[in-house]
């Protein structure tokens, strides 16, 4: 089992490649030219395609405590339908940015990417065999980015499963599989994401297979002080 500094370290890993910060921006709005998933929001970007950005709202406007829940619900129909129209509704990206203001949306963003993305890839890793909190980190980094299954079946084809192969031959194997496979995408987007298998690759060459602090990730620092930092760009103060 990871400890509670791994699991946030890990979670930092992806945080800093999806929003180049290592508690990730609660606020950040995107939108990618060519980006099948649409609106991205939060603090690991989860995707209005996918249905989890409506699913991410409806929990926070379901807490009697949300601020902006008033404001957002309206937007419950469009979202639970993942309809595409709010990549162009700004006002709704301010409501978004704005809400991160909110303890509790940033609470509800915690524990939203926690069971949708980290659990599943935590077990995942667990019953194929992968115990390292690096090894760890490079499944949770395909469930949030996404084509997990795939390219584990292509590195199985190669080395067969972890067991036979080796724990540390087979994460490596599957962040070169992964990467060839990025590389040679027919989408801009999705080309310009190798940096993720760089970034792991780098921390094997160091042989970082236990995540200790301090470590540089794209050349941001993590740290303990800097995991128990406040949120970046979040208005922590007394409610106006």
């Amino acid at each position: 089992m990871l400890t509670a500094t791994q699991k946030k370290t890990a979670q930092a890993i992806i945080n800093i490649f999806e929003t180049g910060v290592v508690l990730g921006d609660y606020s950040q709005v995107t939108l990618i030219e060519g980006d099948t998933g649409h609106l991205t929001f939060g603090r690991s970007q989860t995707t209005l395609a996918s249905g989890n950005l409506g699913k991410l709202l409806k929990q926070y406007c379901a807490n009697l405590g949300a601020r902006f829940a008033a404001r957002l619900t309206p937007y419950l129909p469009a979202l639970l339908t993942n309809d595409v129209a709010l990549d162009s509704d700004l006002k709704f990206h301010n409501l978004l940015r704005a809400s991160a203001d909110d303890l509790v949306m940033r609470d509800t963003q915690d524990n939203f990417f926690d069971t949708v993305y980290w659990q599943p890839a935590a077990r995942t890793a667990t019953r194929d065999g992968i115990v390292s909190p690096l090894g760890v980190a490079v499944v949770y980094d395909s469930f949030v980015h996404g084509s997990w299954k795939t390219m584990r079946d292509r590195t199985l084809k190669q080395v067969s499963d972890v067991a036979h192969a080796g724990e540390q031959k087979w994460i490596a194997t599957y962040l070169a599989t992964r990467r060839a496979w990025l590389a040679s995408s027919p989408r801009a987007d999705l080309r310009a994401t190798v940096y993720r298998m760089d970034a792991f690759q780098r921390l094997i060459d160091q042989g970082y297979w236990g995540l200790p602090l301090p470590l540089v990730v794209r050349d941001k620092e993590i740290t303990l002080a800097s995991l128990s930092a406040s949120p970046p760009g979040c208005y922590t103060g007394p409610v106006p």
